[in-house]
């Protein structure tokens, strides 16, 4: 595979073609169950906003039950959506507001897609190879778990995206405090910027800081220095980032305006978020507010591909080799405590997750290219044909699963009954497909389209176009009084009964490479 790369060209081919086919994948997807409340958060928020600079209150914000959720996305999000939202609702034959609602997804992706380069550099940084970077970059940015992700979550994506960013800006720092270098004071200007966007995108970001901490002890340890030597060194920059981090984090948090120390609210608020969701794990129901430590390690099992899982096994094989007074040591050995000491973290304090590991998808690149760094320093030939068989493998996935493939699950989880042991599709993206075939069947059959339809809130945005007028949530289905009407589950809901006296018109599914059996997401019903 590397003679391939001593074409320059190649990679910039894939990137462009991938960049490509993403952005439209993005955009062309479902309404997912987060946009609404997303939504609300940015327009509570800025009413409060344009409030507290007019009257110098904002008590709608205050009062707000979400006013915690960070809303440093929307800065990146809401200018791209207000241009674009009418040409992607016109592609889309939806809503101006469900246009509005779809256009993030390709500020998410474009994310996804800049902690590509990101992802890249640290694998240089760490084993200095070429064909290494390419191989695993390419690999995270095919993973299936993270590319389906990547079209639609305005939250865990582009959280994770700047936790890369700030990762390898961090240790870039100390790679350079390592040889001695002088820290320029606009380097600690846009690395405090960076970090408090982190933290105004969820408060959970704080635990960056200590990651960085840990970055700093590896490297006091290897330079055989003293902080006190470092402090001094160093004053003007160990003053300065704080200053700069908390000013920041105030100016792009409005709930703080009224009062900084709401900062500890939000921590407390979001660590123990009210929703006790229960998430599917190997045929038990997990809560959020009650989560066992074997939840983590289940989902990570499952989740993670065959490639990284052996690659972690690997570890004490090639210690001695990637161990070592280099300044790739300290990224690697940042990474590596990292992980385990944040998700040590999470757990003891019990912090509230849900929906498989998407609360902590930060962490799946760190783990990424600890498995992949392992498994190079094992065996480089070994590390290649793995890598291809992989890349090849994930395309197929790709096509196959797609647009589901953040519900992917890997090789193991198919000798289980995948429907009945984990979560399917509880983004909702299949509302676009379900609300399609709702339409085709009315027109097919000549049925007027006055009637109701019962399922999500999001498919009403394909439907309007198409002259349908009443919508109802799936829990009203069992108070209908009227037929006929159209019902469809998604969601949570497909744990749910099925509509009584009705017919199945579609049923949406999607299958695994290699693997018969179709996996439902959701189901259409006519109820005459």
């Amino acid at each position: 595979m590397s003679f391939l790369f001593k074409n320059k060209y190649l990679p910039f081919v894939f990137l462009t073609i991938y960049f490509l086919i993403g952005s439209y994948l993005s955009i062309s997807n479902g309404i997912t169950s987060d946009e609404y409340h997303e939504q609300l958060n940015w327009d509570v928020n800025f009413k409060g906003i344009l409030s507290f600079f007019k009257t110098g209150k904002y008590d709608e914000l205050i009062n707000y039950g979400d006013r915690y959720h960070g809303i440093a996305f929307h800065y990146i999000s809401q200018p791209f959506q207000l241009v674009f939202h009418k040409v992607i609702a016109n592609l889309n034959n939806l809503t101006d507001f469900g246009g509005y609602l779809i256009s993030k997804h390709f500020v998410i992706f474009l994310l996804f897609f800049i902690s590509g380069i990101f992802f890249y550099l640290l694998s240089k940084k760490i084993t200095n190879n070429l064909n290494f970077s390419l191989l695993s970059t390419i690999l995270y940015l095919l993973y299936p778990y993270l590319f389906g992700h990547a079209h639609f979550n305005p939250k865990d994506i582009p959280f994770l995206s700047f936790w890369l960013i700030n990762t390898y800006i961090s240790l870039k720092i100390i790679e350079d405090l390592f040889n001695e270098k002088k820290i320029k004071i606009n380097q600690i200007i846009l690395f405090a910027f960076l970090t408090s966007f982190l933290i105004s995108i969820r408060v959970v970001g704080l635990i960056i800081l200590l990651q960085y901490v840990i970055g700093f002890i590896v490297l006091f340890n290897i330079k055989k220095t003293s902080l006190s030597h470092f402090i001094k060194n160093n004053l003007l920059n160990v003053i300065t980032f704080p200053i700069l981090l908390l000013f920041f984090i105030y100016i792009l948090n409005p709930i703080l305006w009224h009062n900084p120390l709401e900062i500890i609210n939000s921590i407390n608020w979001m660590s123990k978020y009210f929703n006790d969701i229960c998430t599917l794990t190997l045929g038990n129901c997990m809560r959020s507010l009650n989560l066992p430590s074997s939840y983590y390690f289940i989902w990570l099992f499952f989740k993670l591909p065959i490639i990284i899982l052996l690659g972690l096994i690997l570890f004490p094989l090639v210690e001695k080799k990637i161990l070592n007074n280099k300044p790739s040591s300290i990224y690697y050995i940042t990474l590596l405590i990292s992980f385990f000491l944040i998700i040590i973290i999470f757990i003891i304090k019990n912090v509230a997750i849900y929906d498989e590991l998407r609360h902590v998808l930060f962490l799946v690149p760190m783990i990424f290219l600890i498995g992949l760094v392992n498994l190079f320093y094992f065996n480089k030939k070994l590390f290649n044909t793995f890598s291809v068989i992989t890349i090849v493998f994930f395309i197929l996935e790709n096509f196959s699963l797609n647009p589901y493939q953040y519900t992917w699950l890997n090789s193991f989880a198919k000798f289980t009954d995948i429907e009945k042991n984990f979560e399917i599709d509880y983004w909702g993206v299949s509302n676009k497909n379900l609300s399609k075939k709702i339409n085709e069947y009315a027109e097919n059959n000549s049925i007027n389209k006055d009637i109701c339809v019962y399922g999500d809130i999001f498919a009403k945005h394909f439907l309007i176009k198409k002259k349908f007028k009443c919508f109802k949530t799936y829990s009203q289905v069992d108070e209908a009084k009227e037929r006929p009407f159209f019902a469809y589950k998604n969601l949570r809901n497909v744990k749910r009964s099925n509509p009584k006296d009705c017919t199945l018109i579609f049923n949406e599914t999607y299958s695994y490479t290699f693997f018969k059996k179709k996996i439902s997401v959701g189901t259409a019903w006519y109820c005459s």
